[in-house]
């Protein structure tokens, strides 16, 4: 995207009260944000705008210092600080196909580390900030199996729950994805800081809020919804009747997304929000394989999400394709395969490639369509690319 076209992204993305839906509109009607700033007073109050938004609109295009361009200026100057910052809008081939699909997708993402993996399957853990010493145990658990398999724990970096899920997916030994309800410039919590840094270093840090913007409960809600978005599905570990998990929960339902749950004791209050999940249609769970079973088959939906993200992102010249570099985990893992099962363990041994970054390389050839799960391990595909 031209700097200049990001640049009016930014404005807009900052005026208050302008949402998604302000920026389908403006995407359908004009073709390019930029666009709406060339409006008149006159043509800008007809489009809906409130008279603070057409004042700040303007000031923008009068090329003059103002509290809008001196926040883009803040967005941009944090872009260039470091490769591992990146600004994502709809137009972007990065954009996670999966979250573009959502009711109120973002139109713009902030991420601090990894961008690609984005786009990669993921399973979101939530669960209480208060939670037992047991609670954490089984999210780290289940966290660190599904990295084994190569899915995503993604969270929303929180004590508790969320932070033994980042913790349980470091363990092992894949990437992780914490969404954040604030700018990226800070953490929160403060005591998190260090986690949040290995979190950039093996995965990413993603928000939608703009560098600068600080934590309100109104915002948290707001977060839970790209959790949700970005996963295939969400399991819930711990979480009282009252809760942000539940929240995150309902808004996976919103999106058709799998939910799974993890019972308690029917003592235990923060087992009460589980149970009334179950209650209501959740699957109960008591294995991480059995949310995989679950997920996997939902990976050639994906596929062709990503696939038709790809068509409609031709304009800036990017592409997916097939094609891995010579001496990648795909490419030896796709010299190793043949048309006959062959197990994870055989392809550890073949390749000299720990078991977490082979399973996330499987699924991206399957994803890629290159390579199929049969009974007995992976096979290449049968009629797909070579």
């Amino acid at each position: 995207m031209h700097p200049h076209e990001l640049a009016c992204w930014l404005g807009f993305w900052r005026i208050p009260g302008v949402g998604p839906s302000h920026f389908r509109f403006v995407c359908d009607h004009f073709g390019a944000i930029g666009s709406l700033f060339d409006q008149t007073a006159r043509q800008l109050e007809q489009l809906g705008f409130t008279a603070s938004q057409r004042e700040l609109i303007q000031h923008w295009r009068g090329g003059g210092d103002s509290v809008l361009r001196a926040g883009v200026e803040r967005d941009l100057a944090w872009l260039a600080q470091s490769p591992q910052h990146h600004i994502l809008t709809w137009e972007d081939s990065r954009y996670p196909s999966l979250l573009r699909q959502i009711s109120g997708a973002p139109p713009l993402l902030f991420v601090r580390g990894d961008a690609d993996c984005l786009g990669l399957p993921q399973i979101a853990i939530v669960g209480s900030r208060q939670s037992t010493r047991a609670g954490k145990q089984l999210a780290q658990d289940f966290a660190a199996s599904f990295a084994r398999q190569g899915f995503i724990a993604t969270s929303g970096l929180a004590l508790g729950i969320d932070s033994a899920a980042h913790e349980g997916a470091l363990e092992g030994g894949n990437k992780t994805i914490a969404v954040l309800a604030h700018g990226l410039d800070a953490v929160y919590p403060p005591r998190n800081r260090p986690l949040a840094e290995r979190v950039v270093a093996q995965g990413a840090l993603v928000t939608e809020f703009p560098v600068g913007v600080t934590p309100r409960p109104e915002f948290f809600p707001r977060r839970n919804r790209i959790i949700s978005g970005l996963s295939l599905g969400v399991l819930v570990v711990e979480a009282a009747l009252k809760s942000g998990s539940l929240i995150t929960a309902h808004e996976a339902i919103d999106q058709g997304r799998e939910v799974f749950a993890i019972p308690g004791s029917i003592h235990n209050p923060l087992a009460k929000g589980c149970h009334a999940l179950i209650r209501n249609g959740a699957k109960l769970v008591e294995t991480a394989d059995q949310v995989v079973e679950e997920l996997r088959p939902l990976l050639g939906f994906m596929r062709q999400s990503a696939l038709f993200d790809e068509d409609a992102s031709r304009t800036d010249g990017a592409s997916h394709g097939c094609i891995f570099p010579t001496g990648s985990t795909e490419s030896l893992l796709l010299d190793a395969l043949e048309y006959d099962p062959c197990s994870i363990d055989l392809l550890v041994q073949l390749t000299g490639i720990s078991v977490a970054d082979v399973s996330s390389a499987l699924i991206l050839l399957e994803l890629e369509g290159q390579v199929q799960q049969v009974q007995g391990g992976y096979c290449r595909a049968r009629g797909g690319p070579v």
